[in-house]
């Protein structure tokens, strides 16, 4: 059932604190002051592009930092700053002229329950809390920030039959030129 599911996927949703990073908030007195983000994650973003398939990023938080990566990534559909999730996803799938089953959410908090439910396969990180887990297609064997995005997307990609772009040269090399990590 799960293999059936990752071969309609055409859309990613991500959150981004506790998936894309560690979910640590670093403030000085200015305000957040860095995040940590894992390399492998972004590549499996662009990876997911150069494959055909959207991934837009759903934040609760919104800062100038989460606006940088965006940017670095190329990732065209976004909302920051936005707790309700449900309304948000349904307008991104809108946006991406694509269907709840056409698409995939992954999260790590209570604030994700809604697009869990509503995204036609849904993700949980492994340190998400139990009852997160609990509402999930699938937990993901690795934590937030430490390459959870890649895991899933690898998944997605190799159900598609799109794995060459990840694990041969010949493959990788085909899109090296358009990625940026």
């Amino acid at each position: 059932m799960l293999i059936e599911k990752l071969k309609k996927i055409k859309f990613v949703i991500t959150d981004i604190d506790g998936v894309l990073t560690d979910g640590s908030l670093h403030y000085d007195a200015n305000g957040e002051a860095i995040k940590t983000f894992h390399v492998r994650d972004g590549l499996g973003i662009k990876m997911l592009m150069e494959s055909g398939i959207q991934v837009a990023v759903l934040s609760g938080r919104d800062s100038p930092i989460l606006r940088k990566r965006i940017a670095d990534l190329g990732i065209k559909l976004f909302f920051l700053g936005k707790l309700e999730k449900e309304s948000a996803c349904f307008e991104l799938m809108q946006q991406a002229h694509v269907s709840a089953s056409e698409t995939a959410y992954i999260g790590d908090d209570s604030v994700d329950l809604p697009a869990f439910a509503i995204c036609g396969l849904s993700f949980a990180v492994n340190d998400a809390p139990i009852y997160v887990k609990q509402q999930v297609d699938h937990v993901l064997n690795l934590a937030g920030g430490k390459g959870a995005f890649r895991e899933m997307s690898d998944m997605i990609l190799a159900a598609q039959n799109k794995s060459a772009i990840y694990n041969s040269a010949k493959g990788f090399l085909k899109t090296v030129a358009k990625m940026t990590q």
